[in-house]
């Protein structure tokens, strides 16, 4: 006999095997030693009361053998000499494209801009300690997309998109920690994520298909309104009559591409505003209503909302025990993005904290077009390097002089290996989006009482939230609405917005092709 049941536990005692045994006998009315075994379904905490507690979902196993969890098997094929279809990007979208693909029978042909894992600690390397950016390989660009090197967060709402457990196990099948298959808000951590996307490289490759990094994608070939081939910066031409675009959030020269070949792109709203981190301990202290957080407790988060002067204004992207990271994709520009390690145990809690912008707010700047989004996001993150001073200097402001305006005489200490510089915001961000943060951190510390503080420090520029671009494509073929066989695909295409989700519309794009090219 078997039983679904929601239990409750304290801290000390959630990864207590004698103990869940024994909740879970009383819970099902028989004695512990009838209990055979159980399986977590999820996993998660609930912190709203005096004393947090864990909550975990299970299937209890009475009197009965508890079954072997079956392997999974990806059924990856060997596609060396199958028909193939091109992937622009090897982010989680195209990585996730290239093997579904495969276990379709089709080859994947992966061009990456930027450089395989390892080469690009390199890079990443310069950019912490020297301020030099490679245009071509960074925290946004290289072997599985931003990512790779911002955390591995793989919580979603996408679950009515597609197969998130497929997702999670796949990732689980390369090497990540059994309990993202069960934990309410999964994470495997910037030091362990890298080795995991190189598996699935390593597989896509052993399974015939091809990966070219340092290869970037300068043109696309077209007869008429059907896709025939792409040209590369190596020169290459590569024909095909299937294009699945997953360049990610960032890739501007391909918006350009795009508008500048007549192909159909729009400007979207998208989110702009600045890293807030505090110490952890605040947070922890907050959030767990105690002065020590308990061991078997994680660092503690939070997700906060509200609305300010008519604007959205959301926490985003929050990293525990985490790291300011410099995101920037070429010179001249400030963007600060988050990272946790998988034991979060840095001692700074950072979040995204962000304003909803509009094509009102674009216009106001004089930009309008399908590019407008685009060019204002750069311009603020170009006002925010001015105002660093160089070097990937970020402007930085405490929250108390923020909301005051006045000029912070000292900075607290920051993750941010660059360094800070002590500015008014007001004069880096936009009025609509300074306006409404002001107001929302005091309202943040009504909700989280502790949260406002002149211990909390925020950074410029929180800017790459979202595509500011979306590539319209039709819903029932996911191919673009003029141009068959091109796929805009993720969070470049405006489609997703994480790892999770631009795995699976990565899935589902390859679907589509692998269809679209059976049919030809």
């Amino acid at each position: 006999m078997t039983k679904t049941l929601s239990i409750h536990l304290a801290p000390d005692l959630a990864f207590d095997d004698m103990h869940i045994r024994r909740v879970a006998a009383e819970e099902c009315g028989v004695r512990s030693q009838n209990v055979s075994g159980y399986t977590i379904l999820k996993r998660s905490i609930d912190a709203r009361s005096r004393h947090a507690v864990y909550i975990l979902q299970l299937i209890v196993y009475i009197d009965e053998q508890v079954p072997e969890t079956p392997r999974f098997d990806p059924e990856l094929k060997d596609v060396s000499a199958s028909p193939h279809v091109v992937i622009i990007g090897a982010g989680p979208a195209g990585l996730f494209a290239a093997l579904k693909l495969i276990s379709q029978g089709v080859k994947p042909i992966i061009i990456e801009r930027g450089k395989d894992v390892r080469s690009r600690r390199r890079d990443l390397a310069a950019i912490n300690k020297s301020g030099v950016v490679n245009p071509e390989s960074n925290y946004c660009f290289g072997e599985g997309g931003a990512g790779t090197y911002s955390d591995g967060k793989l919580y979603t709402r996408s679950t009515k998109r597609g197969d998130v457990t497929r997702i999670l196990q796949l990732f689980h099948h390369f090497g990540a920690d059994e309990n993202i298959l069960f934990d309410a808000h999964p994470h495997i951590g910037t030091n362990k994520l890298p080795n995991i996307i190189s598996a699935m490289s390593q597989q896509i490759v052993a399974a015939g298909g091809e990966i070219h990094f340092e290869t970037k994608l300068t043109d696309i070939k077209l007869d008429r309104d059907q896709i025939t081939g792409i040209i590369t910066s190596n020169g290459d031409s590569i024909s095909c009559n299937s294009v699945i675009l997953a360049t990610g959030h960032s890739a501007r020269d391909i918006f350009e591409l795009l508008h500048n070949k007549g192909i159909l792109i729009e400007s979207k709203p998208f989110a702009l505003g600045v890293r807030i981190e505090h110490p952890q301990s605040l947070i922890d202290n907050i959030r767990y209503r105690s002065e020590t957080r308990h061991p078997n407790l994680p660092p503690a988060s939070y997700s906060l909302v509200s609305q300010e002067n008519g604007k959205g204004v959301f926490s985003f992207c929050m990293c525990p025990g985490g790291i300011i990271a410099p995101a920037a994709t070429a010179a001249g520009e400030i963007v600060v993005n988050g990272w946790s390690p998988s034991k979060r145990n840095n001692p700074y809690a950072n979040s995204g904290t962000v304003v909803t912008v509009d094509e009102h707010d674009f216009a106001a700047y004089n930009f309008t077009g399908q590019l407008a989004a685009m060019h204002y996001q750069q311009m603020v993150e170009q006002k925010s390097f001015a105002a660093g001073g160089g070097h990937l200097v970020a402007p930085g402001q405490r929250m108390t002089d923020f909301v005051k305006g006045t000029l912070s005489t000292t900075l607290p200490d920051c993750s941010y290996i660059p360094g800070v510089r002590s500015c008014l915001l007001q004069d880096v961000l936009p009025s609509v989006v300074h306006d409404a943060l002001k107001k929302a951190v005091v309202t943040f510390g009504k909700k989280m009482k502790g949260y406002y503080t002149e211990e909390s420090l925020l950074v410029a520029t929180e800017s790459r939230t979202s595509s500011p671009v979306r590539i319209p494509r039709d819903k029932a073929t996911l191919q673009h609405i003029q141009i068959k066989g091109l796929y805009p695909c993720a969070e470049g295409a405006g489609y997703a917005g994480g790892i999770v989700s631009a795995a699976i519309d990565g899935e589902r794009c390859a679907d589509k092709a692998g269809q679209f090219i059976r049919h030809q």
